[in-house]
C-alpha cells in the first residue's frame, strides 16, 4: 500500500482530445513526480456499456487507487467483443484517469480534481472517426446517445474544477498546467511547478521617447478582449509648482502602465461570491475560498529582480480592480452585485511610460513569444510618439482647443431621491449620537440604461480625461465590463522594499471659473473645522488599519489636512505613511485595509453594518479598489471614485453607473450634503451632457 494518490480525472464528450490532454498532462508531470495513467476505453463493457462501464471503473480502479493499493481490473477484448485479460494500473503520486465517465457522480467523492474538455461537434467527429477509424464510425451514434442519457442525469461540466475549450491546436495541455497549480487541492502536490512559475526572467528596454498615451493604448490594445490602462492622466500638472506638494503630486503622477492579457503568460481571473474564476487561454478554473486568501497565493512574493536604471515599482503582474463588496472578507456583511467582487488581467507584457524623464520602458517576461512583441510594442511607441508631435503641433495652431463629440446623453436615475438621501443623512446622525459611529460615508448610485452602441465605452473615458484628469485615471476593459475612472485618492501603496502609504481624501468643494471666486473656496475648504475634523477621524482610522501588518513604531502622519485642487474640484488630502513587518503577508496587509476606510468611516466594521442597512443596495465596483499587484511584492491601488461603470447586459444594452457620496458627522447639514455629492458627480455627468437626476 502506497499513500493516497492525488488522482485528477479529464472527462468530456468522445472526441474532445482527452486521450491526447491525459498522456501530455502525464508526460509533463512526471519530470517531478511518479504518474500513473489509466484509459477507461480500455474497461467499458462494448458499445453499449458506457453505464456499466461506469459502474467498473469506479468499483474495481477508482476505489483501490484511492486507497493507495493497486488496482486488478479486467480489459474489454473491442475485437471479441468479450472480456480481455486482467490488468494492473499502480498507484502513484499523482494518478490521471481520462475518458467519459472519468467524473461520473460515483467517482467525483475519489477525486481530487475534474478537467471537463470540450470541443466543437464537428471536430469531436472527425478527431474521434480521425483516430479510430471505421471501427467507430458505426457506433458513433449509439455511443453519443449514452453520452447524452448519462450527462441529462449528471452534470458533470458544472462540476469541474478545470475547463478547457481543446481545439486541437496543441495549446490545451499548457493552458491547463498553467491553472492546475492553483487548484487548493493540487498545490501541496504540484509544488515544483509553482516553484518553476515564480522563477520568472524579466526583460526590458527603455525607449527616448514620449509617446500620444491614447494612441499607444489604442495601437497596441484596441481590439484586446481584457485590457487595462492606469493612466496619470494629470501627468505634468505639477512640474511648474514649488515645495512639497507639487513633489508629491508629482510622485502620484509620474509612471502610466499599459497590458493586456494576451501572450503565453496572460490571464485573467474574476471573483464572484467566494469563487475565483482564472482563464488562460484555452482553461478556465474554478478555485473556491476567499478572494484574499487566492491573491496571497499568487502576489506578495518577489518573483523578478527589478532591471536596472528602471526607476518604476511595476515589474509586470496582476491588475486591474476590486469591488466594495469584497468586504465581506474584512469584517462586512455579505451583499451581492451585478458586477463581479473582483476582476483582474496577469500581464506578462506591458508598456510603461515614465512621464518625469520623458521615457517609455517595455517589459515582458522571458518567453518564446517575446521577441515578437518586443517588436510590435517598440513599433508602436515610435509611431505613438509621432502622432504626439503632430498633435502638439495641430494643439499650437488651434489655440489648445480639443473637440469632443458626445453621443446623446443618457438620463440618469438616482437610487434615492434628494428628500430619501437627506432622511438617510439623518438617520446617520442618529447612530452617531446613539454612539454606533463617529463618522458614516453615506453613498447613493446613479444608473442609466442605453443601447449597449450608443455610448463607447473607450471614447467615453478619452472624453472625462480631457476634462477631468487625475493621478489615478483608468480605463479597464474586462470582458463584458468597462470602467472608465478619474479617481483622485491613493487606497495604498505598498513598495517593494515594504514601504506603505495611504492617502484619503475627506472634504470637497467646487472649483469656479472665477478665480477670486476659486481662491474663496479653496479657503472656506482649507479652514473648515467641519472637513478637518472628517479627515482626522478617517487619518486615525487607517494608521490602525497599517498598524496591523506594520513594524511597530513605524506608522506616522507625514502630511494632515493638505489641500489639493483639481480640474473640478478642491480636496483635503492626508498622507500616513508606515513600513511593512519583515516577513509579513502582503495580500493580509492590503486585505486589513479594505475597503478604503474614506469610504466607510470610523470605525469601519460598525459603520460599515449602519450603511448596509441605509443604503439598501449593494455598491459594486464603486468604493473598491483599481491598481496593480506587481511580481515584485509591490502594490499600488487608487480608490475607486468618480468612476463611471459600464456593464454590457447581454440583451443589447448597457448599464451605466456612477456612485456618490460623502462623510456624515454630527455636525452636517444636510442640504450642504446633498449639494456635494452632486459636486462630486458633475465631472462624469456633464461630460456626458448629461444632469443631475432631479427629485
Amino acid at each position: 500500500m502506497s499513500p493516497a494518490p492525488v488522482i485528477i480525472a479529464v472527462d468530456g464528450r468522445s472526441g474532445a482530445g482527452k486521450t491526447t490532454l491525459a498522456v501530455e498532462l502525464a508526460a509533463t508531470l512526471r519530470a517531478h513526480h511518479r504518474v500513473s495513467l489509466f484509459h477507461l476505453e480500455d474497461i467499458y463493457p462494448g458499445w453499449d456499456g458506457l453505464a456499466a462501464g461506469i459502474e467498473r471503473y469506479v468499483s474495481t480502479v477508482l476505489t483501490p487507487l484511492s486507497r493507495g493499493e493497486a488496482a486488478t481490473w479486467t480489459s474489454w477484448d473491442w475485437e471479441n467483443h468479450y472480456d480481455g485479460d486482467a490488468r494492473v494500473t499502480l498507484p502513484a503520486e499523482i494518478v490521471i484517469v481520462e475518458g467519459v465517465g472519468a467524473a461520473a457522480e460515483a467517482a467525483r467523492p475519489l477525486l481530487d480534481a475534474v478537467i471537463w474538455a470540450e470541443s466543437p461537434d464537428d471536430i469531436r467527429r472527425t478527431r474521434a472517426l480521425d483516430r479510430d477509424g471505421a471501427t467507430y464510425e458505426p457506433y458513433w451514434d449509439q455511443w453519443a446517445a449514452q453520452e447524452e442519457e448519462w450527462l441529462g442525469l449528471d452534470d458533470v461540466p458544472g462540476h469541474a474544477d478545470l475547463r478547457v475549450q481543446n481545439l486541437a491546436d496543441g495549446s490545451a495541455p499548457a493552458d491547463v498546467l498553467r491553472l492546475l497549480p492553483f487548484l487548493p487541492v493540487l498545490a501541496p502536490v504540484l509544488a515544483p511547478e509553482l516553484s518553476a512559475r515564480r522563477g520568472l526572467r524579466l526583460r526590458a528596454e527603455r525607449l527616448t521617447a514620449a509617446p500620444d498615451a491614447p494612441e499607444l493604448f489604442h495601437r497596441l490594445y484596441g481590439s484586446s478582449a481584457n485590457a487595462v490602462w492606469l493612466d496619470s492622466s494629470n501627468a505634468g500638472s505639477g512640474k511648474d509648482g514649488a515645495g512639497r506638494e507639487a513633489l508629491m503630486a508629482a510622485e502620484r503622477s509620474r509612471f502610466s502602465i499599459m497590458a493586456d492579457d494576451g501572450g503565453m503568460f496572460g490571464q485573467f481571473v474574476t471573483h464572484r461570491g467566494g469563487v475565483s474564476r482564472i482563464s488562460a487561454g484555452s482553461s478556465t478554473a474554478n478555485v473556491p475560498g476567499p478572494f484574499f486568501r487566492w491573491l496571497d497565493t499568487v502576489w506578495g512574493r518577489r518573483a523578478v529582480r527589478t532591471p536596472d536604471g528602471y526607476p518604476g515599482e511595476f515589474t509586470l503582474g496582476w491588475l486591474g480592480c476590486l469591488g466594495y463588496e469584497l468586504k465581506r472578507e474584512t469584517g462586512g456583511s455579505d451583499l451581492t452585485a451585478s458586477t463581479p467582487d473582483a476582476a483582474l488581467i496577469f500581464a506578462g507584457r506591458a508598456v510603461v511610460l515614465d512621464h518625469a524623464d520623458g521615457e517609455a520602458w517595455l517589459l515582458a517576461l522571458e518567453a518564446p513569444d517575446a521577441d515578437e512583441w518586443l517588436a510590435e510594442a517598440r513599433e508602436a511607441v515610435r509611431a505613438a510618439a509621432d502622432t504626439a508631435a503632430q498633435k502638439a503641433d495641430l494643439a499650437a495652431e488651434a489655440g489648445g482647443s480639443t473637440g469632443v463629440v458626445r453621443p446623446a446623453a443618457p438620463t440618469f436615475r438616482s437610487r434615492d431621491s434628494g428628500a430619501a438621501y437627506r432622511e438617510k443623512i439623518a438617520a446617520a446622525q442618529y447612530q452617531i449620537t446613539q454612539g454606533n459611529s463617529y463618522e458614516v460615508c453615506l453613498t447613493t448610485t446613479l444608473e442609466a440604461r442605453i443601447e449597449a452602441g450608443s455610448l463607447d465605452p473607450w471614447t467615453t473615458y478619452l472624453a472625462l480625461r480631457t476634462r477631468n484628469p487625475a493621478p489615478f485615471a483608468s480605463y479597464l476593459r474586462l470582458g463584458s465590463l468597462a470602467v472608465a475612472s478619474t479617481s483622485p485618492e491613493r487606497f495604498l501603496k505598498i513598495a517593494s522594499d515594504g514601504g506603505m502609504r495611504a492617502e484619503p481624501i475627506k472634504g470637497t468643494r467646487r472649483r469656479a471659473a472665477d478665480p477670486e471666486e476659486d481662491h474663496r473656496l479653496r479657503t472656506d475648504l482649507a479652514t473648515s473645522l467641519k472637513d478637518r475634523a472628517e479627515n482626522i477621524m478617517i487619518v486615525d482610522l487607517l494608521r490602525n488599519d497599517l498598524s496591523h501588518f506594520a513594524e511597530p513604531g513605524s506608522v506616522t502622519v507625514s502630511r494632515l489636512c493638505a489641500i489639493e485642487s483639481y480640474a473640478t474640484v478642491h480636496q483635503m488630502v492626508s498622507t500616513i505613511d508606515a513600513r511593512l513587518g519583515p516577513g509579513a503577508p502582503r495580500a493580509e496587509a492590503v486585505a486589513a485595509c479594505f475597503p478604503a476606510g474614506s469610504m466607510t468611516g470610523a470605525p469601519k466594521i460598525s459603520t460599515m453594518a449602519i450603511l448596509d442597512r441605509l443604503e439598501a443596495g449593494p455598491r459594486g465596483l464603486y468604493s473598491g479598489a483599481i491598481g496593480y499587484f506587481s511580481l515584485n511584492a509591490a502594490a499600488d491601488l487608487a480608490v475607486a471614485i468618480r468612476t463611471l461603470v459600464i456593464d454590457a447586459a447581454g440583451d443589447g444594452t448597457a448599464e451605466l453607473s456612477l456612485g456618490v457620496g460623502g462623510a456624515i458627522t454630527s455636525d452636517s447639514v444636510a442640504d450642504d450634503e446633498y449639494e456635494e455629492i452632486r459636486t462630486k458627480a458633475y465631472g462624469v455627468l456633464s461630460t456626458l451632457g448629461a444632469a443631475f437626476p432631479e427629485d
